[in-house]
């Protein structure tokens, strides 16, 4: 019954202002680019696209030739109230040709941090920072927490390589292969912690899903350790980027209908005809 009313919710807000669905902390359509007058911050340009996968619009992300910088959107955030589970669903279409960076990183794309950090922290180096962004046609879920390199109990995400740390997590199959939209949906749940034993129980859990197939689960995963017992997710932030020198050519993407929320949202009943 729950699944039917989320589908009919869905459906009868294509536009995006997907209200009534369990858990539902913010929804965005992207039908104009009036992104500050919704809650977003720390971006001023924003340029919206036709051919949505649903609705009016799509926010339009650009690499121009010989230029490392996107171009047409900016990197933008998104406060939420604090939860110790996330979730997020977002369609996705990559230019024809698209192209990958050739490394086991990058491109970048959507990231939450926590309330560990600022509301303005950049996402390469913090307590926690969550990546759901496709890597070389694959859908990567990954972690990082950098600036626990010097606290008490340290890395949780594995020890620092050339300044970097990070757990993947990765679809089996390559599944971004054409130019068509895709939903993309990922959760995350913090574990809990053993404070008596001053340890981290190994219960977090990462799951996703593309085109509404679960195409990653694991449920033994590590995200915080007792340092931080009052950890939550409370920011996303959308910020696409190529790395220097791993732009391959000039492309494009899109996200559409975009929905965080502390359980799983699931796809739109409809979307765009590919």
């Amino acid at each position: 019954m729950l699944k039917c009313l989320m589908l009919l919710v869905c459906a009868g807000t294509a536009a995006g202002a997907e209200t009534g669905l369990e858990g539902l902390l913010f929804s965005e359509s992207f039908k104009d680019a009036a992104l500050p007058k919704r809650g977003w911050y720390d971006g001023a340009q924003f340029r919206i696209a036709g051919e949505a996968a649903a609705g009016k619009g799509c926010i339009e992300y650009e690499w121009v030739e010989g230029q490392q910088k996107v171009q047409g959107s900016s990197g933008v955030r998104r406060l939420f109230e604090p939860t110790e589970e996330i979730a997020i669903r977002f369609y996705l279409k990559l230019s024809r040709g698209w192209g990958w960076s050739g490394r086991n990183y990058h491109p970048h794309l959507t990231h939450f941090l926590t309330t560990e950090n600022s509301k303005w922290h950049g996402p390469a180096a913090s307590h926690l920072t969550l990546y759901i962004e496709p890597v070389g046609g694959k859908l990567r879920l990954a972690a990082q927490d950098i600036q626990n390199a010097k606290m008490p109990h340290g890395l949780t995400q594995g020890p620092l390589r050339g300044g970097y740390n990070g757990k993947f997590y990765d679809s089996a199959d390559v599944l971004f292969k054409d130019d068509a939209w895709h939903c993309v949906e990922a959760y995350f749940k913090l574990n809990s912690l053993d404070a008596a034993n001053d340890r981290p129980n190994h219960d977090g859990v990462v799951r996703g899903w593309f085109d509404g197939k679960l195409v990653i689960e694991r449920t033994d995963v590590v995200l915080r350790s007792t340092d931080f017992p009052r950890m939550k997710f409370n920011q996303f932030l959308m910020a696409p980027y190529f790395g220097p020198g791993l732009l391959p050519h000039a492309q494009k993407l899109w996200i559409d209908e975009l929905a965080v929320g502390t359980k799983r949202i699931g796809p739109l009943a409809k979307v765009a005809a590919q």
